[in-house]
């Protein structure tokens, strides 16, 4: 275990412990830090902010250029979460982009970014069609003014490196933001038992296309339990488990709307599947799994994730996920009924080996070195 005792500074869109997954986030990442390596976090909120700390953390608020001496003598190392549409409405954040031009020249240490996303795509009457090149721009600048950068997913990895071929870049998967308990027994959750997690309209998509296709699932699996975790209360989501309420009178159904840390956890965990409609109609990037908090959600618990896409395997330095399990209207693949809790072990295991806020925050520790 290394020992640092230094105070970084985590630059978050919105305040953490917000129901924000980027805020949430840095917020593991520095209970991470503070329990192995000694290092403290001050989070710099691009927005207002209502605290002025969080969890023990400060919490200052506001991108002001005038500030960046009096930042850059307290905090030697800098982490920008990155994420372009969380700190301007049409992802084009050119006020960030001076804060960061104004403080990078006077920081002694390394400054990571943390490319939550990088820049959009669409068509040409969206706009971000239009606005793409100046996404492009301030992202590159990002990546210009990081001392390296960390990714949880390889089409991100390659745009950076289409920029910068030798820019270091350290791949993450995203962390949980819903608990990481300490599991052993995971014979305990029955095979019909399911859950959806994440936020309002991710559970909106995955509740929508689950209903439709709730037939396909193997009579072995078919749900008795269906448990929601996060989201608001909406009717995107109380419509449909409504509607499901009426048509499976055999299945049982709770959302848990904005809840706290804990009872999302102890829910996840008396779960044997998740299901998660992660691209909803758009294009399948491969891989890009490994940045849904919902998916890092699932795997911490073991629960095994149910996707609504065919992929192949998803892997970490060679390290597959077991899996990848569908449901699609094309057709299902499900683990064999006798090896669910041996599938649940290994799904655990595996994000315990590469996601797990420990094993992140050593990756980040070894990138501000």
């Amino acid at each position: 275990m290394s020992i640092r005792n230094d105070r970084v500074l985590q630059i978050v869109p919105h305040p953490p412990g917000t129901f924000d997954g980027v805020g949430d986030y840095a917020l593991n990442l520095a209970h991470a830090f503070s329990t192995g390596h000694g290092i403290t976090t001050t989070f710099l909120v691009a927005g207002r902010a209502t605290v002025t700390s969080k969890d023990g953390y400060a919490v200052i608020s506001g991108l002001n250029t005038r500030d960046s001496v009096e930042l850059a003598r307290d905090h030697r190392d800098v982490i920008l979460h990155y994420v372009n549409y969380g700190y301007q409405a049409r992802g084009v954040p050119f006020r960030l982009r001076r804060f960061v031009k104004q403080l990078r020249p006077h920081l002694r240490g390394r400054w990571v970014t943390t490319f939550h996303e990088l820049y959009a795509s669409g068509a040409p009457w969206q706009s971000a069609f239009w606005l793409r090149p100046f996404q492009v721009s301030i992202a590159r600048d990002m990546i210009d003014a990081s001392s390296s950068c960390v990714v949880s997913n390889a089409p991100i990895e390659k745009a950076i490196h289409a920029h910068d071929q030798k820019k270091k870049i350290y791949f993450v998967p995203v962390m949980s933001n819903f608990g990481e308990p300490e599991l052993t027994d995971f014979r305990n959750a029955p095979a019909k038992r399911w859950v959806i997690c994440g936020g309002t309209a991710l559970i909106a998509r995955s509740l929508q296309l689950f209903e439709k296709l709730y037939s396909e699932i193997p009579k072995e699996f078919a749900p008795l339990h269906l448990d929601v975790v996060g989201g608001r209360e909406d009717l995107s989501i109380s419509a449909v488990l409504d509607r499901l309420k009426r048509a499976r009178p055999e299945l049982r159904v709770h959302h848990y709307a904005e809840v706290e840390v804990d009872l999302a956890s102890e829910v996840l965990r008396q779960s044997s599947f998740g299901f998660i409609d992660y691209f909803g109609a758009e294009r399948v990037w491969p891989g890009m799994l490994l940045k849904s908090t919902a998916f890092a959600a699932f795997c911490a618990h073991g629960v095994v994730p149910i996707l609504s896409h065919r992929e192949d395997p998803i892997a970490v330095r060679g390290d597959a996920l077991p899996g990848p399990y569908c449901l699609t209207a094309g057709g299902t693949n499900f683990p064999q009924p006798a090896n669910v809790p041996e599938v649940r072990r290994q799904v655990y295991e595996w994000y315990q080996r590469h996601a797990a806020a420990r094993q992140a925050a050593h990756v980040y520790a070894e990138a501000l070195t």
